[in-house]
């Protein structure tokens, strides 16, 4: 028997109000449709760009490369880069009221001095969301930053060190260039003049000078003072401008230099003999007693209480030949005790007179070798510390009678023979030309150094040396011809290709003849 069941009332569901596009006539929701248009007609004719610039200008130093961002500030930014996009995107108006989705470069060349970039953004109208992608056009030009103006107008700086060492070559000078130039401390410099006894470094800020001072602290001993000129000052709001002079005096001890000690600081400091040698400048002065191999450090701020100067420097050396030597088994780091006979160079064949010293180069010494050396006995030295030891008879009898410094390499050839280049720094000469006499010393002072660096190896380990290949291989494809003696042995040290680097950077060069 089948029963009937009532039949309930199924409501239906409610269907959306739909409309046609006013423009094309496609069937749209009338609830959400923003102006009765469809969304591709919505993208066709709704503009969310509207308002964006499409071309604008960037302004790049010609001097230095760095790009304007206004109002003041000046950027390093590399083309196609990150922080040149970020420059860009910055520049146009009206771009902060969509949301930035993507933004690119559009290669163009560079000589066009145009920068294109593709921009994507997205915008909402009503309920719909748009996006939307275009172009824009930068134009570039030129305009010089305050700090290259200030480098090409005089009077402009507001510090300046003057870096001073009162000797009579220019050996430190030299080795702290090479530091300067390997750390990069004078990148902050304006112009470098190098004067008399001394080079001036220019600063446009006070605070990027006290930056080069402390660095000068920290890889020589010197001693600074600071002194500062009123230039102007607003008597309104007692605004004041100075300029601020910061003098740097080294130690007038270099290396390979005979000192003679005060008393009492020689016993201070070890108890060492009062005749030492000087064999290395670096944060402190590096004293060693060849006799013993005793060794001792002078602080700078103990140096500069109660300073002295050498007897004898550098161009007070003697050449003397190695007759015998004899290793006593005693070393101190890279220095051998021994004995040795020696002659001076100057007497081999006129007269037999030998000398018996101990000396701290029994490694590197061989019967036959030339030495440079010191000879003290019948040598008058004008030096008050001297006559002190001279007047004690238990420290006169200790004073030897030749003092032995390093060895001596005969060299026939030039500077070209080198494998390697050192660089310098760009600086301006004095006012006054230097006279035939000064630029040749000045070009022996800088021999000897590039010597001291083929010697030393400890020296040599904080400079930065580069290889001369290069240099052969452009003389070459300029067409000059370049000998192949010249880039041959040589009859002093060679130093290994692996301690040289392959940078070549358009610097100023010293080809170290």
């Amino acid at each position: 028997m089948e029963v009937d069941t009532p039949l309930r009332f199924q409501p239906q569901a409610k269907s959306a109000a739909t409309i046609l596009c006013c423009n094309c006539g496609a069937p749209i929701d009338g609830t959400t449709s923003a102006g009765a248009l469809c969304y591709d007609c919505i993208k066709l004719t709704v503009d969310i760009s509207e308002g964006i610039q499409r071309e604008a200008v960037l302004h790049q130093c010609r001097d230095c490369d760095r790009w304007l961002s206004p109002p003041s500030a000046w950027l390093i930014a590399a083309p196609e880069s990150r922080e040149l996009l970020a420059l860009c995107l910055r520049k146009l108006r009206g771009l902060s009221r969509t949301r930035i989705v993507d933004a690119s470069f559009i290669w163009t060349e560079p000589h066009s001095r145009r920068i294109k970039v593709k921009i994507t953004i997205q915008g909402s109208l009503e309920d719909t969301i748009l996006q939307q992608t275009f172009e824009v056009e930068y134009v570039q030009n030129y305009q010089q930053c305050p700090d290259c103006a200030k480098s090409y107008t005089h009077n402009t700086w507001r510090a300046v060190a003057q870096v001073r060492q009162h000797v009579p070559h220019k050996r430190t000078f030299l080795y702290l260039e090479q530091l300067i130039l390997k750390h990069g401390a004078h990148k902050d410099c304006i112009n470098i003049k190098e004067v008399h006894e001394g080079i001036d470094f220019y600063f446009s800020q006070r605070n990027h000078a006290e930056k080069f001072v402390d660095f000068l602290k920290n890889v020589v001993p010197v001693k600074a003072a600071k002194s500062q000129e009123l230039i102007s000052m607003d008597i309104h709001t007692s605004t004041k401008s100075y300029k601020f002079t910061y003098s740097i005096n080294l130690v007038p001890i270099c290396k390979e230099d005979l000192v003679a000690l005060p008393i009492g600081l020689a016993k201070s400091i070890g108890n060492i003999t009062p005749i030492v040698l000087c064999h290395r400048i670096g944060t402190s002065i590096n004293l060693i007693d060849p006799a013993t191999l005793q060794t001792a450090d002078v602080a700078t701020d103990i140096y500069w209480r109660a300073p002295f100067t050498p007897i004898a420097d550098v161009q007070d050396l003697i050449e003397f030949v190695v007759l015998d030597i004899e290793p006593l088994g005693k070393q101190n780091g890279r220095f051998m005790l021994a004995e040795a006979t020696v002659a001076r160079a100057s007497d081999m064949g006129a007269s037999d007179q030998e000398f018996y010293v101990r000396t701290h180069l029994g490694g590197v010494l061989h019967p036959g070798d030339s030495v440079m050396g010191y000879h003290l006995t019948g040598t008058n030295f004008n030096n008050p510390l001297y006559d002190a030891l001279l007047e004690k008879p238990k420290l006169a009898s200790a004073i030897p009678d030749v003092v032995l410094v390093k060895k001596h390499y005969a060299r026939k050839k030039k500077g070209k023979s080198r494998n390697w280049r050192l660089k310098r720094m760009a600086r301006e000469e004095a006012e006054v030309l230097p006279r035939k006499q000064d630029q040749e010393r000045m070009e022996r002072d800088f021999e000897m150094f590039l010597r001291d660096v083929e010697e030393d190896e400890e020296l040599r380990a904080g400079l930065a040396l580069y290889k001369a290949e290069q240099r052969r291989q452009a003389e070459k494809m300029e067409g000059m011809e370049v000998e192949e003696s010249e880039f041959g042995e040589d009859e002093g040290p060679v130093i290994p290709m692996e301690q040289l680097l392959d940078e070549f950077e358009d610097m100023t060069m010293e080809d170290g003849e």
